[in-house]
């Protein structure tokens, strides 16, 4: 990578403060050798619940795993319908299909990119079980109303907090706003881990024990198989990096929303311009921001634009869901224009919690550049 590069993320720089720290409680567990179900899971779960504020935190393999868990945990059955919003990342769309439900995609709101409430609605028929609510790019969705709404036609919440550990909603965190939150613990998300890595958050005791057992191959007890399971347990090396890091997560949101707050006032005049639209939060939201993504006209060229000067940006995600090749035929849908018209529109710009203003300053300059046709 060339000196005057801008990385789209700096993994090493977010970990350089914690490594020492980190290699101490790795080393402790070669001292134990307890690799799996070690003392630094359980550690780990009372933790997270305590940060979260549920009384259960479930780790696993990873966001992805967190999110078969909790619809194998819900009982969901083939013939099952299960909402999701079409503008996000494939990972709950997977677990439904493998769950052997029918997905349902639900379009988004053109400003926040959140899965359209009143879309959701309009889609709830004799065969729902469940909505999955997306925390898309640090932001969660609007579950206030989301559960009003199962509450009200029966069917369970699910949050995918992926990217929104650290997020708020009405003043409560992210991971506990719904019936069973899940969240990743990949190296570049909020609280990214030193690999793979995920968790459940829930209340619902029945619940936990349920996703506790199917996280270890439906047992309870060892040898005693009482459903259908998998192997999602998330080894204590991993618990063990991830506890060196959770005690600077608060602060490492924290950079990332001042972050925010400078692109804000940086973009201020293109977006009066209409040159590009800034993210846009819900009233009661606080972000994570494990994405600053705006969107703009010709996008592609304004990327390539600033790959070209030495900004590395990306798309997350160039296609809704149904345009995806491998699930063509086997999601159920409606319009789903608003997904389709953001998905050529969004580019995220590079944050993280070590970018420096300066970075950031010459990120915004060589953007408006290329909105206006002058980039190299």
């Amino acid at each position: 990578m060339a000196a005057s590069t801008i990385p789209f993320v700096d993994v090493a720089a977010d970990w350089s403060e914690l490594k020492v720290d980190a290699l101490a409680r790795i080393a402790q567990v070669f001292e134990h050798g307890q690799f799996i179900a070690g003392p630094e899971v359980g550690e780990l779960e009372a933790r997270l619940a305590v940060e979260v504020g549920v009384r259960h935190a479930i780790a696993c393999s990873s966001g992805t795993t967190a999110l078969l868990i909790a619809l194998m945990g819900l009982g969901v059955e083939a013939g099952d319908e299960i909402i999701l919003p079409a503008f996000t990342f494939a990972a709950p769309l997977e677990c439904v299909l493998l769950a052997g439900a029918v997905p349902v995609l639900a379009d988004v709101d053109p400003a926040t990119c959140l899965i359209d409430v009143e879309a959701v609605s309009t889609l709830i028929g004799p065969k729902t079980r469940a909505v999955i609510g997306v925390c898309l790019y640090g932001q969660p969705a609007d579950f206030g109303r989301l559960r009003v709404l199962g509450a009200q036609r029966g069917i369970a919440v699910i949050e995918d907090a992926a990217q929104s550990y650290g997020a708020t909603l009405a003043g409560k965190p992210s991971g506990g706003l719904a019936t069973i939150g899940c969240t990743s613990f990949y190296p570049t998300k909020p609280l990214g881990a030193a690999g793979d890595g995920g968790a459940l958050f829930t209340d619902d005791d029945a619940l936990a024990a349920r996703s506790r057992e199917i996280r270890d191959h439906g047992q309870a007890g060892k040898y005693n198989h009482i459903r259908l399971g998998l192997n999602g347990r998330l080894g204590s090396i991993a618990s063990a990096a991830l506890l060196a890091r959770l005690g600077s997560t608060k602060q490492a949101v924290s950079r990332r929303k001042l972050a925010a707050q400078r692109y804000d006032a940086l973009l201020e005049e293109a977006a009066r311009d209409r040159r590009l639209l800034l993210p846009s939060l819900l009233a009661t939201a606080s972000s994570a921001f494990a994405h600053y993504a705006v969107q703009v006209g010709r996008r592609d060229q304004v990327m390539e634009a600033m790959l070209r000067a030495g900004v590395q940006v990306a798309v997350h995600y160039p296609a809704p869901l149904h345009h995806q090749p491998a699930y063509r035929g086997r999601v159920s849908f409606r319009s789903l224009a608003t997904s389709e018209a953001v998905a050529n529109r969004v580019l995220c710009l590079p944050i993280y919690p070590t970018l420096l203003p300066e970075q950031q300053e010459r990120v915004v300059s060589i953007l408006i550049e290329a909105l206006s046709g002058r980039g190299d």
